[in-house]
């Protein structure tokens, strides 16, 4: 999830896995793969900066494998 700014100054968390493409025109328009359109503040270069931010996050944790214990188990 990244948080944005929309024109309106109201801030708005996005799910970066769902962003399909942004563009500049000359504001940042974020196109979503549900089609949903969303006009934001920030730049584009920040746009994808948390974006990537936020993929490296998500690729932290390693998926367990093995093993007969649940993932939910300290």
């Amino acid at each position: 999830m990244i948080k944005v700014t929309k024109l309106n100054g109201r801030e708005l968390v996005v799910n970066a896995d769902l962003i399909e493409f942004i563009e500049s025109t000359p504001d940042t328009l974020i196109s979503l793969t549900t089609g949903r359109k969303i006009m934001v503040l920030e730049d584009l270069d920040e746009v994808i900066r948390m974006a990537v931010g936020y993929r490296a996050k998500a690729r932290i944790y390693p998926i367990p494998t093995g093993g007969t214990g649940s993932v939910f188990e300290g």
